[in-house]
């Protein structure tokens, strides 16, 4: 996607506290014109606060909050060009459709006519493809339909940016995947920024054109989803995005050998600048080969303690001596030998060195 040059949200140097509690910590961030942001992390990472002090719902403790170019510290929620979709909805239950998205237009001043705002209703319930709706009422709307209400009333005052709070957490897990492909058809049409907040990597991921890693009050990492995924920059990213294997290590000092508990040698990886001394390997288990025999190259025979059927793919649990367990990640095509390994097996564990990234020991607290 091409942004202009023109970022549509500025933090710089932003910091929230709640008393003794800092919640944002010194938080330097620029989001591109039409970007679909992710904000990521566990609870309690400051994500929510960050979107709150945007859509005006808090204030800053120090630094400045910046919209299109605008500073918005001491402006209120309503004086900003800003919507928000929250978790629940928020929707009014005494009003159908079409009364519930019209609630902004008709805050607005100057007044909008009343063919203005039907108009416009009509327009917005379009884009959210539940034409035809406007005089249902809200109890008779599934959670997904609901979800959609909600998104036409955000989008209906024509937002500089959308915020959305979890706005799918309340869905089963197909009627997410559903809403996901649809807020981002909806984004592309509309061209405006999305700000999403969530814990759920996959969402993030799979939604975002950026992603935002934050863990106590700082970012961690701000890229591509291709970019935190395969290149975490540092140990927390790599546990927090996908799943990982924490190997310990030792890197020589010649800097371009790792030595494993078992005593085995292999070449150094992506290793970020980390010195030579202990050190933590990380490998994501859809890089590890699993297989009954050793079929040369660097292998590591275990035991599969554990085996969860994915459909397309399989997980396996693998104990190694010396090195501990192993999470590895199958795909069901690529074993040729047998559908599936069974739990008490020995099998072989293989992978390319330089898909693994190294980090500091100091880093694994």
């Amino acid at each position: 996607m091409e942004f202009s040059s023109r970022n549509d949200i500025e933090f710089r140097s932003v910091t929230k506290k709640y008393g003794d509690v800092t919640a944002v910590a010194d938080v330097d961030l620029n989001v591109p014109k039409g970007a679909f942001l992710a904000l990521l992390g566990p609870s309690g990472c400051g994500k929510t606060t960050c979107l709150r002090m945007i859509g005006g719902f808090e204030q800053p403790t120090g630094g400045s909050v910046l919209i299109d170019g605008h500073e918005m510290n001491g402006v209120p929620a309503y004086r900003r060009p800003v919507n928000m979709v929250f978790q629940h909805y928020a929707l009014f239950p005494h009003f159908n459709v079409e009364q519930n998205v019209a609630y902004g237009l008709r805050q607005m001043r100057p007044r909008l006519t009343g063919s203005e705002i039907s108009r416009r209703v009509a327009e917005a319930l379009e884009m959210v493809r539940l034409s035809g709706f406007a005089s249902r009422r809200i109890h008779e709307m599934s959670g997904g339909q609901q979800q959609r209400v909600a998104l036409a009333r955000a989008i209906v005052n024509r937002p500089s940016v959308l915020l959305l709070d979890e706005p799918l957490a309340a869905l089963d897990k197909k009627l997410r995947s559903a809403m996901q492909i649809e807020l981002q058809t909806l984004q592309r049409e509309l061209g405006i920024t999305f700000v999403l907040v969530t814990h759920d990597q996959e969402e993030a991921l799979s939604m975002a054109d950026v992603v935002c890693v934050m863990n106590a009050g700082r970012i961690r990492q701000l890229g591509t989803p291709q970019e935190v995924y395969d290149h975490p920059a540092d140990l927390f990213v790599a546990d927090f995005v996908g799943k990982t294997n924490r190997i310990a290590v030792t890197i020589e000092p010649d800097g371009n050998t790792l030595r494993l508990a078992d005593g085995s040698a292999l070449a150094a990886g992506a290793r970020r600048g980390v010195a030579a001394g202990a050190a933590i390997m990380a490998i994501r288990p859809e890089t590890i080969r699993l297989t009954r025999a050793a079929n040369g190259g660097p292998a590591f025979k275990g035991t599969v303690t554990h085996r969860i059927f994915l459909g397309s793919s399989a997980e396996y649990a693998v104990t190694v001596a010396d090195l501990g367990d192993f999470l590895v990640t199958a795909d069901r095509r690529n074993l040729t030998e047998s559908e599936l390994v069974e739990p008490g097996e020995a099998v072989f564990l293989g992978f390319d060195p330089a898909a693994a990234h190294v980090f500091p020991a100091s880093s694994a607290t």
